[in-house]
């Protein structure tokens, strides 16, 4: 069958190894000095060791290669690891918004009566201390500054967005995590766990004078555009991702009255059929002068 899959220009390859940690699925070694794809099976076509790669020697290219396995990748490579891998393995798929291949994995772990290292990890986690030190960036996003994870919910806990500010005082940010848009967020981060989601699309927070206020308090966030945005079905998977493994409470959808804003809920409403729980998620539509025209709780269809 015809595939994405890693490629390596030998030409430029300069054996360095760097792509090496970037291949949860080990399928890439260095071999005679140089980087080699040891296994087609093996290598998911996400190209997470691509950032990596300092010459350029590395991409992903359609071609004819044995289906990729994650129950046999699971077995062959990643179980024998250990807890850390397999973990890493996990947050892989979920950042690249592998939905089918996560339950895969979730799937073989049970079947193996091997634990899966995410259900506790928010829970073993240190709470934040608290510092007037800028926080501490988390590494997330292969390395990326601007995707790095960050919690600010430590520093927001006492927050007083909801208040209306003293006439020429700045107003609080109720923001409570970075990243905030949904290609770049983890499912499994730990502002997610048990929170109320609001999924907003991206126009809103420039129409709503007091958006913050109105829409964010005590909420976590991720943002969105469903006419502008590619890898809609990277989005359903990772809202998928969000009610089974996080366990998300609730879902607030903001979106514009302009039709193309639609589409944010038809992405909650396939979140939703595929995943195993069913959250109650609120509707709010917001005019193109800020005013809100409609509040409910609804059933996405």
């Amino acid at each position: 069958m015809k595939r994405q899959i890693i490629t390596i220009d030998e030409n430029l390859c300069t054996g360095c190894g760097d792509c090496i940690p970037g291949c949860p699925e080990g399928a890439l070694q260095v071999i005679d000095g140089k980087a080699r794809l040891v296994s087609d099976l093996f290598c998911d076509g996400l190209g997470a060791c691509i950032g990596h790669c300092q010459t350029g020697a590395m991409k992903i290219e359609t071609r004819e290669a044995e289906p990729y396995d994650e129950k046999r990748v699971m077995h062959e490579s990643i179980a024998r690891g250990g807890q850390n891998v397999i973990a890493a393995h996990l947050h892989h798929l979920i950042d690249h918004g592998q939905g089918d291949f996560v339950q895969q994995a979730l799937a073989y772990l049970e079947e193996q009566g091997i634990a899966n290292p995410l259900e506790n990890e928010a829970a073993d986690r240190p709470a934040p201390r608290q510092s007037h030190r800028a926080p501490h960036h988390a590494p997330h996003g292969g390395g990326c500054p601007g995707s790095r994870m960050v919690d600010f919910s430590a520093q927001s806990s006492s927050s007083h967005a909801t208040v209306a500010p003293v006439s020429g005082a700045p107003m609080q940010s109720a923001l409570r995590q970075w990243p905030i848009q949904l290609h770049l967020v983890s499912p499994q981060a730990p502002y997610y766990q048990g929170s109320d989601l609001l999924l907003a699309a991206d126009c809103t927070a420039f129409a709503v004078g007091n958006f913050h206020g109105s829409f964010m308090h005590n909420k976590s966030l991720a943002i969105a555009c469903p006419k502008l945005d590619s890898g809609m079905d990277d989005y359903v998977d990772k809202l998928a991702a969000m009610i089974d493994l996080s366990q998300i409470n609730t879902i607030t959808v903001a979106i514009m009255e302009v039709p193309c804003c639609g589409g944010l809920m038809q992405v909650v409403a396939d979140a939703l059929r595929k995943s195993s729980r069913k959250v109650p998620v609120k509707k709010i539509v917001i005019g193109l002068q800020g005013e809100t025209l409609r509040e409910e709780w609804v059933t996405p269809c």
